[in-house]
């Protein structure tokens, strides 16, 4: 487990609950450094002031805001550790609201909340008990990193975790991004209606054979054939769009079957784009051709190759 990020207490209320707050997530991606391509030498950011034309160390480096060009007003990490701010030392919860009404686009970095000492194991585990009971979440005030942050607790798994959230006016507007109104049909919403029923499943998606990482096993891929000296793999050529109209509710119907299909096998569904459907349709429906044109010349071959057999027959008993 990963070291704390910051030490304070839940204000429920009341009561005080002392908490360290670790990060409850990773970043798997792979890093890359810059190098000088000529003779692949390290190049690194140096951290140069401008006055003195020299380079700084860490300890000689500070905040500082730019009231105008002539004047810089220096901010001290003691400045904003002695700020009168209620939330500097406590996640204060401010409300309880319904899970459904927190809007995803809200929610930003997760952490674990851990208790800290074992005067807050009790009030800890209370305050999980009653989120689990009553099905809410709560909205809390905190700050860290030179801010004051929107939370978001809630019970999870025996702990309780923590989400920073957005603030309102940090959500932009999509109203300038919605579609034109466009035609749609009762029964291509029930189709597709059909289609999110046969693609729902009830497994946790950490359980999922789809929950993977495709790019970075890629990227690994790649890192590990330029390492041996070999040619990296090289990615398929995409197939040209075909320019035709896309029949919607064909397309549909057959991501329908194909989804119940897949779930009989075992499989997570594949979804396809509608042209690449329209594509396939048109080319069963002339294998499907193919196949009967092929059944009746074979069936007329049969019946022919009998009644030549009848007549050598007949004549051989004549005889």
């Amino acid at each position: 487990m990963p070291r704390p990020v910051w030490s304070g207490a839940i204000s429920f209320g009341l009561v005080n609950v002392p908490v360290k707050v670790v990060t409850a997530t990773e970043d798997h991606s792979i890093r890359f450094h810059q190098y000088h391509l000529e003779d692949m030498g390290r190049v690194r950011t140096r951290k140069i002031c401008e006055i003195e034309d020299r380079e700084v160390a860490a300890d000689e480096i500070g905040k500082g805001y730019e009231i105008s060009t002539d004047q810089i007003v220096p901010v001290t990490d003691e400045d904003l550790a002695e700020m009168p701010l209620p939330t500097a030392k406590a996640i204060e919860i401010v409300a309880f609201v319904p899970r459904e009404t927190i809007d995803p686009l809200q929610i930003s970095a997760g952490y674990f909340l851990e208790v800290d000492g074992q005067v807050a194991t009790k009030p800890y585990v209370l305050l999980r008990k009653a989120l689990e009971r009553n099905q809410k979440v709560a909205i809390a005030k905190f700050a860290w990193h030179g801010r004051e942050r929107l939370g978001l607790l809630r019970a999870l798994e025996g702990v309780i975790a923590l989400h920073a959230l957005r603030w309102p006016d940090e959500i932009r507007s999509p109203d300038e991004l919605a579609p034109k109104t466009v035609e749609i049909t009762d029964k291509e919403i029930d189709e597709a209606v059909l289609l999110i029923d046969s693609m729902t499943r009830d497994d946790a998606i950490e359980d999922a054979e789809w929950a993977t990482d495709r790019y970075t096993k890629a990227l690994e891929d790649v890192i590990a054939a330029k390492a041996h000296g070999e040619q990296p793999p090289q990615a398929q050529e995409p197939a040209e769009p075909s320019g035709q109209v896309v029949d919607l509710m064909a397309a549909l119907e057959q991501s329908v079957a194909q989804a119940k299909k897949s779930r009989t096998d075992g499989k997570p569904a594949e979804v396809h784009d509608l042209a690449s459907a329209k594509k396939k349709t048109t080319a069963a429906s002339k294998t499907g051709s193919a196949k009967k044109t092929t059944s009746k010349k074979s069936t007329a071959a049969k019946t022919t190759a009998k009644k030549t057999a009848a007549k050598k027959t007949a004549k051989t008993k004549s005889a």
